[in-house]
């Protein structure tokens, strides 16, 4: 990244978002909401595999759910700016908890794949996109802090805090269906449901719904947004490549409790490179930063299909992930810059909508890849991934510029 960055205020900054009036409430119940964002696909995987027997059949109905959830997210997002958040997530939390439910009924009872599909798709695309909803609220928030800092100093804080979730998420669930299989779906759906209740009930720090300005135009109009969704796609079909066959690799090489290990591990790293990053003062462009951190971790896949052993990815992940909470807060940052204010959350959303069909496709493929030729060469699949979204990135390099740029008094 950049040498030239100031790290002269260290993490002592972070004690200013705990600050913000109103924050621990909603970061608390994020915390609790955002499980499933970190472990339902995670979660279906396990559950249907223990089912079926067949990676193929898992990875199906976790992209179908994933693609669903794609598909719905942008227009949960639009109806939050234009209705409010508290509307929106109270009826969508009761529709989550009664997929999740449905799905493992669908499971217990040995129903039909079809049945198990048409479940899955319902509890993917209920999801609550509780990231975004929250990264919004701190934008609105960051408005009455003139030195600009909140902003970035919220946005690391919240990667942060979702790679944490990626810690403590994967241990848990995989610990679970240990248990019982239907374990892990059932926490999923009551931590989501939960959480976004608790969300729900933070009326003091809820963005205000704002006039739509000039045509009214969706931000899917914005060039660059659509170009920043076509990266995530490929870095989220890349993490999730690297999900199932790590699981595939575990299960050829190593025991069922490495799982957790080895992805909280991952996680880990990626926590530690988001504090890194946010308690910076960076010189680099945004745009600049952003594409640095794709390469740097796409440099971080490479050397995977060759891990001799467990112990080895075990080791090699925590270094791997350092700068995946860079790339999310760079991301983020350029869509609060570039995209209209009353049209955030829908942008953010989009970035979901990216996220959702490149799990859909990297799931699927990863899984008829790894079915096919095993988990090393699903790997090298999860390394292609991440060389298209960087080549997307720097063919798009001006557009990036120009995205970055407009909102100045907005930057992140």
């Amino acid at each position: 990244m950049d040498p030239s960055a100031s790290g002269a205020s260290g993490l002592r900054v972070y004690r200013q978002v705990f600050a913000v009036p109103g924050a621990r409430g909603f970061i608390a119940a994020s915390m609790i909401g955002r499980l499933p964002m970190a472990t339902l696909s995670l979660s279906i995987v396990l559950l249907v595999t223990h089912v079926t027997d067949s990676y193929a059949t898992a990875g199906a109905i976790a992209s179908g759910g994933a693609l669903c959830y794609a598909l719905v997210v942008p227009r949960l997002g639009y109806l939050i700016d234009r209705f409010g958040q508290r509307p929106v997530l109270r009826p969508l939390a009761v529709g989550f908890g009664a997929a999740g439910t449905l799905f493992v009924l669908a499971a217990q009872l040995d129903a039909p794949v079809w049945a198990l599909f048409a479940a899955g798709a319902a509890f993917g695309a209920l999801m609550p996109p509780l990231s975004a909803l929250v990264r919004a609220r701190w934008s609105h928030l960051a408005g009455r802090d003139p030195s600009g800092t909140l902003l970035t100093t919220s946005y690391s804080f919240e990667s942060v805090a979702d790679e944490m979730i990626f810690v403590v998420g994967p241990l848990l669930v995989t610990g679970l269906v240990l248990i019982h299989p239907v374990w892990g779906v059932a926490t999923v759906t009551v931590f989501g449901v939960l959480g976004s209740l608790l969300l729900a009930a933070q009326r003091g720090t809820e963005p205000p719904v704002l006039p739509v300005r000039g045509t009214g135009a969706r931000a899917m109009a914005v060039p660059g947004l659509r170009l920043m969704c076509g990266v995530y796609v490929c870095t989220a079909a890349m993490f999730a490549g690297w999900e199932v066959s790590t699981l595939a690799f575990i299960e050829e090489f190593g025991s069922p409790w490495q799982v957790g290990a080895v992805m909280a591990t991952y996680a880990l790293g990626s926590a530690v490179g988001g504090l890194w990053y946010g308690a910076r003062e960076w010189s680099m462009p945004l745009d600049r930063r952003f594409l640095l951190a794709i390469a740097a971790v796409v440099l971080g896949v490479g050397p995977l299909w060759a891990m001799p052993g467990v112990g080895w990815l075990w080791t090699y992940s925590f270094f791997s992930g350092l700068l995946i909470a860079p790339t999310i807060i760079a991301g983020y940052s350029l869509v609060r810059q570039g995209v209209p204010a009353e049209s955030l959350t829908e942008g953010m959303a989009w970035l979901s909508t990216a996220v959702g069909l490149g799990r859909a496709l990297g799931v699927l493929a990863a899984g008829l890849v790894i079915e096919a030729h095993g988990a090393r060469l699903g790997y090298a699949f999860t390394l292609a991934c991440g060389w298209g979204a960087l080549v997307i990135g720097a063919l798009g390099r001006r557009l990036l510029r120009e995205f970055a740029a407009p909102r100045l008094d907005r930057a992140a």
